[in-house]
């Protein structure tokens, strides 16, 4: 199935974007690889204490309509994508 070009716009908008977060031990630093809205998954190169990783997570949208992945042991950590630079 052929995604829509408005889709593919919005995937594109958020490629390498950058965020910061501190997780009371860590900085952690998130840079988006890929946004598949087809999917609905996210993935992200995760710098942590020195070590990179990669790591692909749902995509889920909350009631007002802000897109989100969550992170973290429990997944405890919402991360907005509008959080993103």
């Amino acid at each position: 199935m052929e995604k829509a070009v408005a889709e593919r716009e919005e995937e594109r908008k958020y490629y390498l974007s950058e965020f910061s977060y501190n997780d009371g031990e860590y900085d952690v630093k998130f840079n988006i690889y890929d946004v598949d809205f087809y999917r609905q998954t996210i993935t992200v190169a995760i710098t942590e204490a020195g070590k990179i990783t990669q790591d692909t997570f749902p995509l889920i949208r909350d009631k007002n309509d802000n897109l989100y992945f969550e992170y973290g042991r429990f997944y405890e950590n919402k991360i907005l994508l509008n959080d993103f630079e």
